[in-house]
């Protein structure tokens, strides 16, 4: 199991499977991110543990990022 605590963690465990999500747009690339974590859980190349913290990491991220877009 890898310490997942932030988006950069995240990141660097997709980087790890060759992985590289930019876009330009940070809620894209939360989402495109999400979608890997799902392809890589469904193929069994993480753990359970690792997918459930990369979930609620990036969920955390998307709602923050909405809440903010929402103010301006």
């Amino acid at each position: 199991m890898i310490t997942l605590k932030t988006v950069y963690d995240v990141r660097q465990l997709l980087k790890k499977y060759g992985t590289f999500v930019y876009t330009g747009d940070r809620i894209g690339d939360i989402e495109l991110m999400e979608m890997e974590i799902d392809d890589l859980f469904s193929y069994k190349f993480i753990h359970q543990d690792d997918y459930t913290f990369a979930k609620l990491i990036l969920r955390k991220e998307r709602t923050r990022l909405s809440r903010r877009e929402e103010k301006w």
